[in-house]
């Protein structure tokens, strides 16, 4: 990377924490790493959320549902689940709710356990693998993210595009860039499991309006991107030719 890096004509990172990192690890001058974030097929994403949920706790047709909050992701240790079930043992003390994580790994097991001992096993879902959880998301309460560290979170971006709202750790990586320090979701501390059991509670009270969400999410789309791909590029042959 060290060697490689210097010899490009511009180096992208897809959020301003990781170009930092990016400029600091290479020995870059910062101003030359420009910052694209991953783009999000929006129109797409809303398509999918329109689908059918055949999970109970999510379907049309159920009644009289509780509040269902929702996770996505890989079960491994960045995304750190484990404090998820525990701040949410803490809010379904004070309020009825339900906790629907997707995703597969091998930590499977031991959140299931772990449920158990808390004693909300009765309220935790994890069905696996979900293709379309666009979805989920326009139908849960709110979408949680409990991660150590991340890149661009590109689930965060997708809840956004579905209007669902967010509660995520303040962790290292783009996320308090694509929440814009907080405006568009509530950020905590990674690992503070009561600060992100209030969170959850807080989101279930109030939380920014989702049409409010989707404008947000529409600053990811493939045309933006593509737009900034374009200014790059084009400023790459200006500075090797003279010309644009």
């Amino acid at each position: 990377v060290r060697r490689w890096y210097r010899e490009a004509d511009a180096v992208i990172a897809n959020a301003a924490a990781l170009a930092d990192d990016v400029a600091w690890f290479v020995g870059l001058d910062r101003e030359w790493v420009s910052v694209i974030p991953n783009p999000i097929d929006v129109d797409e994403i809303r398509r999918l959320s329109r689908a059918a949920v055949t999970h109970p706790w999510l379907s049309d047709a159920a009644d009289g549902k509780l509040p269902v909050v929702l996770a996505v992701g890989k079960l491994k240790q960045q995304k750190d689940f484990a404090t998820l079930l525990r701040a949410f043992a803490e809010a379904r003390s004070r309020k009825p709710m339900r906790l629907l994580i997707l995703g597969e790994g091998e930590e499977q097991g031991s959140l299931l356990r772990l449920a158990e001992k808390l004693g909300v096993a009765a309220d935790v879902a994890i069905p696996g693998f979900v293709g379309n959880p666009f979805a989920y998301m326009a139908r849960a309460v709110m979408l949680v993210q409990t991660s150590r560290w991340e890149g661009f979170s590109n689930v965060v971006a997708e809840a956004l595009a579905c209007g669902c709202p967010v509660v995520a750790t303040d962790c290292p990586g783009g996320t308090r860039e694509i929440l814009a320090d907080g405006r568009y979701g509530r950020l905590v501390a990674v690992g503070d499991v009561s600060a992100i059991a209030a969170a959850i509670l807080a989101t279930l009270t109030e939380s920014p309006p989702r049409e409010e969400l989707r404008r947000r999410a529409d600053s990811f789309g493939v045309e933006v991107a593509v737009e900034r791909y374009l200014e790059v590029l084009a400023g790459c042959l200006e500075s090797s030719n003279g010309t644009r």
